[in-house]
């Protein structure tokens, strides 16, 4: 069912928005007409929405300018920003549709509950750097400093999160499995030639990435064009088979006196 509030006419110069309205317990979509000048964005509608027709209205945002990650949505069931994606997009007159993200739990309206991503984050041993040179300095190559620069950009809006199927259709996976944002995280500080924090047992027993078959719906949605599944967790998967599954890595550890360290055990398999 849905509810109209709001008199004006669907004109072209109007925008018609469906919103989502509800709470843990549930909701609806509600229809709202609003007028519309020119270079509007969602974000702009939605605050329209809530100065004349619905002051109660729940949503999280902050710079405005694409960059703190806080307005994620699905505007006609696609994970984007609202701040970032312009009303002149669709065509004028066309009904759009702002839903909550659907992985994470909804607080009210447009605004879930991301605590999950911040646990996790807890779980990542931080950047250790190596000592530094006998001249007082640590030096490290431009192309070292260009291929985890891009890891850098993430601004953490979790619409990679959001699409990532391991996690959005099976809550009961979250426990054993981190999702892209993580999987990006990591891969900045494994791949710091500086770094001397050995995270590769925890990435595979603990954080799961084995679980993910690289279907590209990450990058597809990252609104920093950050390109997660090629350059973070395709050689993330490298590295621990290599230290892990490599029977010729094996041989050259044991040779030189490296234990393999598989104390931890695999998490539960996730869901199909």
């Amino acid at each position: 069912m849905t509810t109209v509030a709001g008199a004006l006419p669907p004109q072209a110069r109007d925008a018609r928005m469906r919103i989502w309205r509800g709470d843990a317990n549930g909701g609806e979509h509600v229809e709202y007409v609003v007028p519309m000048d020119a270079g509007m964005v969602v974000l702009d509608v939605v605050h329209r929405i809530q100065a004349t027709h619905a002051p109660d209205l729940a949503v999280r945002w902050n710079c405005k300018a694409g960059k703190c990650g806080s307005c994620s949505a699905e505007i006609n069931g696609l994970p984007k920003l609202m701040c970032m994606t312009r009303m002149n997009e669709y065509p004028p007159g066309d009904e759009i549709t702002v839903s909550p993200v659907r992985t994470f739990p909804i607080i009210k309206d447009l605004v879930t509950d991301v605590s999950f991503n911040y646990e996790k984050a807890k779980t990542i041993p931080p950047f250790k750097p190596k000592p530094k040179d006998p001249d007082g300095k640590r030096r490290m190559y431009q192309e070292d400093v260009d291929r985890v620069q891009e890891f850098h950009k993430c601004i953490e809006c979790f619409l990679c999160q959001d699409v990532c199927h391991v996690i959005r259709d099976h809550d009961e996976n979250k426990p054993s499995f981190s999702g892209p944002r993580f999987f990006v995280r990591l891969a900045a500080l494994e791949m710091h030639p500086l770094d001397t924090n050995d995270r590769l047992e925890l990435i595979r027993a603990k954080h799961g990435l084995g679980y993910c078959n690289i279907t590209k719906c990450c990058t597809e949605v990252c609104p920093e064009d950050i390109h997660i599944t090629d350059n973070a967790i395709i050689p993330l998967k490298e590295r621990v088979v290599t230290r892990h599954y490599d029977p010729i890595a094996w041989a050259l550890r044991r040779m030189r006196g490296k234990r393999d360290d598989f104390a931890s055990p695999e998490p539960e398999p996730p869901s199909a």
